[in-house]
């Protein structure tokens, strides 16, 4: 009887082990096909429009503006489909596609005008011109303080634009400027351009703790 009693026992304890084991895999397991990275994927899935026609018909904004609101359908899912108003494709491993995240009936009839849509922050530091010094070694913080980040040095002695490894702002030595003012491109305009989100010449060098580099 004792015997018995001690052969159960492991037993029905590997039973409960293995009852659990398949409950938690249940839980665990998930369809990974939809993780794919956009640029990695040799047969992207074909975009299937989410804006309804129904945007064509003027509704009234309820006070939020004059005009009704009304947008093209064409219009509409060309916004949906854009990560960012300045750029197309999700600059991030674990970003999801703004196409992909705004499908579906809870999307449908919507001003995609109105919707969230800042700018994306990779493509604007590259609108930054180049800061240029006559030091060899020059430094960034980003502005300091809590909005800014750790100092780091970054040597310009090589005929390039060396830029930030935190916040992107590029630099380079003067003594290379004609040097890079005769290459057909730069990955950073050369001259202020005017663009959005370029930092104003009176700010680009401060002393100040929350002043822009």
């Amino acid at each position: 009887m004792i015997l018995q009693r001690c052969l159960r026992a492991p037993l029905a304890r590997s039973t409960r082990y293995l009852s659990l084991l398949s409950v938690q895999r249940s839980y665990a397991t998930s369809d990974r096909s939809s993780d794919k990275v956009p640029t990695n994927d040799p047969n992207p899935p074909a975009p299937v429009q989410n804006v309804s026609d129904t945007n064509a018909t003027p509704v009234s904004a309820m006070g939020i503006r004059d005009a009704p609101m009304q947008e093209l359908a064409e219009v509409g899912e060309k916004q949906r489909q854009m990560q960012a108003p300045n750029r197309r494709e999700p600059w991030s491993r674990s970003q999801q596609p703004r196409e992909r995240a705004m499908s579906g009936p809870r999307f449908e009839q919507t001003i995609m005008e109105f919707q969230p849509q800042p700018q994306a922050a990779i493509e604007l530091i590259h609108k930054q011109p180049v800061r240029w010094t006559q030091q060899r070694v020059v430094s960034c913080d980003g502005g300091g303080g809590p909005m800014g980040h750790p100092r780091i040095f970054i040597n310009v002695d090589k005929p390039q634009i060396n830029w930030c490894t935190y916040c992107g702002l590029p630099f380079a030595h003067e003594h290379h400027r004609k040097l890079l003012q005769s290459l057909p491109s730069t990955s950073y305009p050369l001259e202020p351009q005017g663009a959005v989100g370029e930092v104003p010449e009176s700010q680009r060098v401060s002393d100040e703790p929350f002043a822009p580099r």
